[in-house]
């Protein structure tokens, strides 16, 4: 078995999600569209894990513990387990957004001190 997995997804799905296509071990990562004056129909938080939202195209709005934020193309925002949250595409604009949630606290290490060099090089090098 390879040391990785590859997929490719449709970006003008509603929803698509990674885990199972990637086989992934350390969180879940989502790649949502919801059409223009649509929201996702339910408000919700979680038991242990934090949510990266990082909005790829359009406006909307972010709700989180009773407020209402505005979102435009390049917003990305941490939502802590607990906060209550839920998001809506403007009414004349479709919003695409990544999810990644991943187990809150968990971080061990990132890319400048979990990274190793190595001496392979691939042909743009």
């Amino acid at each position: 078995m390879p040391n990785y997995s590859l997929t490719n997804i449709d970006f003008s799905s509603a929803r698509t999600e990674l885990h199972d296509a990637l086989a992934l071990t350390g969180a879940e990562i989502s790649c949502n569209q919801l059409p223009a004056g649509t929201s996702v129909p339910f408000v919700h938080a979680h038991k242990q894990n934090e949510e990266i939202y990082l909005v790829l195209d359009g406006e909307g709005k972010l709700y989180l513990d009773g407020e209402e934020r505005p979102l435009k193309t390049g917003d990305c925002f941490r939502v802590d387990p607990a906060a209550e949250r839920c998001i809506s595409a403007a009414a004349n604009s479709p919003l695409r957004f990544l999810c990644v949630q991943v187990k809150a606290g968990s971080l061990d290490g990132f890319t400048m001190n979990d990274a190793t060099l190595s001496d392979s090089k691939p042909s743009w090098l």
